[in-house]
């Protein structure tokens, strides 16, 4: 996470807010001191991708799960 000095948080404001919008947090120190952390806030109730990452498998033939049901369903 980035640290920046109160100096230049205060000189370049908007633009660490806006990275810090879009996921990028960062430090805000003072005399080489973290002071406190920015970051985005995320509104409660909302998804965030990859919540669930390493949680699950997909099986190999998952393009093809089903296939010949599906086909027979169609088909007849």
């Amino acid at each position: 996470m980035k640290t920046v000095n109160m100096h230049e948080a205060k000189t370049n404001l908007s633009r660490l807010v806006a990275a810090a919008a879009s996921g990028e947090g960062f430090i805000i120190a003072r005399a080489g001191k973290p002071l406190v952390k920015v970051e985005a806030i995320v509104p409660e109730g909302s998804k965030r991708l990859g919540f669930l990452s390493g949680q699950g498998a997909v099986p190999d033939d998952f393009d093809r799960m089903g296939a010949e049901e599906i086909a027979e369903a169609f088909l007849g």
